[in-house]
């Protein structure tokens, strides 16, 4: 994988902009390029979506289908990075989620799984029960069947009972626990809801090539009159005509 933006350093001329930096990245590397800021003491979301370049989020209903290696690469650098990683039960169920292997960079075990279910429609039998290191925190809703919550924690999950599912809420309970860097994953409904909450810190997004046509959505599915938020893009990376963009919110929350 190489480096389009930023310049490596020592690379910058002010007579002539520096050429791509074509030295390779290894994980070292990568996690450097991705790290979150210092000092966080409020959760700052990442939020992390591959797409073809046609735009769909989808082959066949799983991201999977659109992966490559260096996609699978930065995939495994951003959880290792990560306190938490935070999707929607339908991304959860749709890609058949375990959990996180690879211990949390500068922690002994990896990040936990923080699932936002309104109903707590998951199965206690799935991977993300039963293989993973630490529990799953399932964040639902008073709503939800008592016997599906019950189930949930009988199976190991940390169940969470929220009075409402909406950004505000669900990071407030993150941040309780003292998670502050937080990479979703989706899915699109999810992603909607914190554009609309204007709780997006950074959006790492992977164009593969690839036109995948078809029905697939988009990476983000939210409520109509959503204001458009500018991003400035801080990072571009390449590897065999996939491009791995580092996007950054262009004004600070609030």
């Amino acid at each position: 994988m190489h480096r389009l933006l930023p310049p490596s350093p020592g690379t910058l001329d002010a007579a002539s902009p520096a050429p791509p930096d074509d030295t390779a990245l290894d994980d070292r590397a990568l996690a450097a390029h991705y790290a979150y800021p210092d000092g966080l003491t409020a959760p700052y979301v990442r939020v992390n979506f591959v797409t073809s370049a046609d735009g769909a989020v989808s082959v066949e209903g799983r991201s999977g289908g659109l992966a490559s290696a260096a996609d699978r690469q930065v995939f495994g650098v951003l959880r290792r990075l990560a306190d938490v990683v935070l999707a929607g039960a339908g991304t959860v169920r749709s890609e058949n989620y375990g959990g996180a292997r690879k211990p949390t960079m500068g922690r002994d075990t990896p990040p936990p799984i923080a699932v936002v279910t309104g109903s707590a429609d998951l199965d206690p039998a799935s991977r993300l029960f039963t293989e993973t290191v630490v529990p799953p925190i399932i964040l639902t809703l008073a709503a939800a069947p008592a016997q599906r919550r019950d189930a949930l924690v009988a199976a190991g999950g940390d169940v969470v009972v929220l009075e409402r599912l909406t950004p505000d809420l669900v990071l407030a309970e993150l941040a309780r626990r003292g998670l502050h860097r937080v990479l979703c994953e989706g899915g699109p409904m999810l992603f909607g809801s914190l554009i609309a909450a204007d709780a997006v810190d950074e959006l790492c997004l992977t164009v593969g090539p690839l036109l995948a046509g078809g029905t697939a959505g988009r990476i983000a599915s939210g409520p109509p009159g959503t204001e458009p938020r500018a991003l400035e893009l801080v990072g571009a990376l390449h590897e065999a005509g996939t491009l791995l963009l580092k996007y950054r919110r262009a004004a600070p929350i609030g």
